[in-house]
């Protein structure tokens, strides 16, 4: 996880999930919309994962 995924991942949470997949991005981005943090801790959670 470099530090560039973990500033987007706090901007905009879709954006840094990306290339994880179409699924990992919906969610996100549900997420996302339903609330800022909930969409950011999900995608330090995938990001986080290897």
């Amino acid at each position: 996880m470099s530090i560039l995924r973990v500033l987007l991942a706090i901007i905009f949470p879709p954006l840094a999930v990306l290339d994880k997949g179409c699924g990992s991005f919906l969610i996100v981005f549900i997420l996302t919309l339903a609330g800022w943090i909930p969409g950011v801790i999900a995608a330090l959670i995938i990001l986080n994962k290897r």
